[in-house]
């Protein structure tokens, strides 16, 4: 057989091949709207050949004792590491992220498999002492089985490895299905995984818009676990479906993220950080901070030194030096954003900046850092997730006032808060509902850390010392010996 290009291929069983029925789709550069590639779209026979083949892998690699999984995934962090300017640069022709993003993607994920390197020996039992002298009772944990993971296109091959990662280190077998807008990147790291001596079948890779892929999923008995970073409405899908099979399930499901600055902070230094962290990955950031609740005392000039530094920042082709803001992914998202920004200003929201496709590019899906003060609560822009270039920027007076703002939405996955007062500090992010909290910092996920929501931003925990949790079952074992 013809040896495929790995980056336009399904990895089933350790080969990379086309799909069954030979279709395909064109994937297309954001930044230029141009035809860059394709990739296989995946079908049911597929998907199921891809279960088979996880079985099979994992019959072998849960049998693999710790050591050896741990070397193989460091292997492949290294590996990630070697080739980190062609995967990033995938990342950016791809989903459009500035190229200096998306090393910065490929730095964090190649963080995340070196850490997992170690989990895989740290996953400890314990001895619970019996009631009498002739027993022994002990936990041991197992992995769970084999593993389904959905990812978004936003950080496709961080947030694809922070599934692959974890279940590598349980000893699981893992069935991928990648963002369609952003196959190839995904690719990448599934060949790392390959070279690195990964058995074939425990990682699985099948591209292509989801329909067959995820329904055959979902309804196979023998895949134990679902693992998905999107949005809620799919999320809310995805564990409808697993209720079936009754799937364990760790959820992404995005966010809204509050950010309260308090009085007492330098707000010329607290708005330029804010607007460099808002607008990264071209807010395209499920823990991206986009509601600003800036004390009334500060508020105004928050919003000036803000809106001057969004104004300033280079939007353009992500290859291109010094580009700062990216295209949107796809031309439905820019579409989306849009319309928020239209609804919010129908409702007496002030732009400050942006609001509109940039004039000097004509081509790609583009939309100019934007920033609207006082928009109503009531408006879209302040209620749905915008995962766009737009930040909002609204006053408060009191603390009671600014917590139930905060709080009052469903989401509930990355907040940040901003004082010069520990005693602040405290009393806010105790009283924010939340899943990870910032205090002066934008900084939410790392791989030593775990990051995850509360509310309907999902839950389960990737990375840190809780993310092998999820792909490991408990064993109690009471053994009593006989006279």
């Amino acid at each position: 057989m013809k040896k495929l290009d790995p980056r336009s291929s399904l990895l089933i069983g350790g080969e990379w091949r086309p799909a069954s029925n030979g279709a395909r789709y064109d994937v297309v550069n954001p930044a230029t709207e141009e035809i860059i590639g394709y990739a296989p779209q995946a079908g049911a026979a597929d998907a199921l050949d891809a279960v088979e083949a996880a079985d099979r892998g994992l019959q072998k690699w849960r049998r693999t004792d710790p050591w050896t999984r741990s070397k193989v995934i460091r292997r492949i962090s290294r590996l990630i590491d070697e080739r980190r300017k062609e995967i990033a640069r995938l990342i950016t022709v791809e989903m459009g992220k500035p190229l200096d993003q998306a090393e910065g993607e490929v730095q964090a994920t190649i963080d995340l498999y070196d850490w997992f390197a170690d989990e895989t020996r740290r996953v400890y039992g314990q001895v619970i002492e019996a009631r009498k002298p002739a027993n022994r009772q002990y936990v041991t944990f197992e992995p769970v089985g084999i593993v389904a993971a959905f990812t978004a296109w936003n950080f496709p091959v961080l947030l694809m490895s922070r599934k692959i990662a974890p279940a590598l280190a349980a000893g699981c077998s893992i069935v991928c299905r990648p963002a369609e807008e952003a196959p190839g990147a995904v690719l990448a790291i599934a060949a790392c995984c390959m070279d690195a001596g990964v058995p074939a079948g425990v990682v699985n890779v099948l591209t292509g818009v989801p329909g067959e892929i995820t329904s055959t999923l979902m309804a196979a008995p023998s895949v134990r676990k679902v693992t998905f970073t999107g949005s809620i409405l799919v999320g809310k899908m995805l564990m409808r479906q697993a209720a079936d099979t009754v799937k364990r399930l760790t959820m992404e499901l995005g966010g809204h993220a509050p950010v309260i600055v308090h009085s007492d902070v330098d707000v010329d230094r607290v708005a330029q950080m804010s607007a460099v962290s808002k607008y990264r990955n071209g807010g395209q950031v499920c823990a991206a901070p986009t509601r600003f609740y800036v004390h009334e005392s500060k508020a105004d000039d928050f919003a000036r030194v803000f809106a001057e530094r969004a104004g300033r920042l280079k939007v353009g082709d992500g290859l291109e030096s010094s580009v700062e803001v990216g295209p949107m992914a796809t031309r439905k998202r820019r579409d989306a954003v849009e319309g928020l920004v239209e609804d919010a200003m129908s409702k007496n929201a002030k732009l400050i900046s942006g609001g509109r496709r940039p004039a000097h590019l004509n081509r790609g899906w583009f939309f100019e850092p934007t920033v609207l003060l006082d928009p109503a609560d009531d408006s879209r822009m302040m209620t749905e997730e915008p995962f766009g270039p737009v930040a909002t920027i609204n006053r408060f007076s009191t603390m009671d006032e600014v917590i139930a703002k905060a709080n009052g939405l469903e989401f509930g996955l990355a907040a940040y808060v901003f004082t010069n007062s520990l005693t602040k500090a405290h009393e806010t992010a105790d009283a924010l509902e939340a899943g990870v909290v910032g205090v002066n910092t934008f900084v939410a996920s790392l791989a030593e850390t775990p990051f995850g929501g509360t509310k309907q931003s999902g839950f389960g925990r990737e990375g840190g010392f809780l993310g092998i949790r999820d792909y490991l079952d408990a064993k109690f074992t009471n053994m009593e010996f006989l006279d």
